[in-house]
């Protein structure tokens, strides 16, 4: 391995936000913008992948019924099992992660995200929705024995007004840009620190085409 290949990182990020524009998606870019200037300034070159699940929609749905998921569904897997770190970001809806989230986590390999590097976010109309993060998506993400960083973002609506202000409110919270820049901080601290995982092989590789199956030349 070369030290160019020892040096770079590669962050996947995954949204299920269903707007265009989206606060699910510009919450997504910020914190993989903050990371990847933390992982620059300790010296590593970053290449980030978005995954945006509302083009796989009917993917997963398939995938679900199935059991397999193909084509672009099939890649957009690859580049989050394949990456160094995983920043996943959901809109709640009625206090919990989107349908569509926790559908395409259903699809992945249970192993897939073993010991895997994962920044938590999620967007939402009020603050009294961000205890989701915890009690809700947290676990989900600890089921599947992922390295989840212990600090998550979350954006309600009033925080994006509020989105260019550095400086701590009244009640001594962080603004939405200094959470943002802490979570890139701890998330980039994890990533660079680990050796490059060894990738993790394709579940459907040892698979027998029907061809096989058939005894066919």
């Amino acid at each position: 391995m070369t030290v160019e290949d020892r040096t770079h990182r590669t962050i996947a990020v995954v949204h299920a936000g269903l707007g265009q524009p989206s606060s699910t998606r510009l919450l997504a870019d910020r914190l993989a913008d903050a990371t990847a200037r933390e992982l620059e300034a300790l010296g590593r070159d970053v290449t980030v992948e978005v995954v945006e699940l509302r083009d796989h929609g009917h993917a997963i749905v398939d995938a679900m019924l199935t059991g397999f998921p193909t084509g672009d569904l099939a890649r957009a897997i690859e580049v989050i099992t394949q990456a160094d770190g995983v920043i996943a970001v959901t809109p709640l809806f009625t206090t919990t992660y989107s349908g569509l989230f926790k559908s395409f986590v259903d699809i992945l390999d249970k192993e897939a995200l073993t010991g895997m590097p994962v920044l938590l976010g999620a967007t939402g109309g009020t603050p009294r929705h961000s205890l989701a993060l915890e009690y809700s998506l947290r676990p989900l993400f600890t089921y599947l024995r992922a390295d989840v960083v212990t600090t998550s973002v979350f954006a309600a609506t009033d925080d994006w007004a509020q989105a260019g202000d550095s400086t701590r409110h009244d009640d001594g919270a962080s603004s939405l840009p200094q959470r943002i820049e802490r979570a890139g901080r701890s998330l980039a601290e994890l990533v660079s620190a680990r050796e490059e995982h060894a990738k993790s092989a394709d579940p459907f590789s040892s698979t027998p085409s029907f061809l096989d199956m058939l005894g066919g030349d």
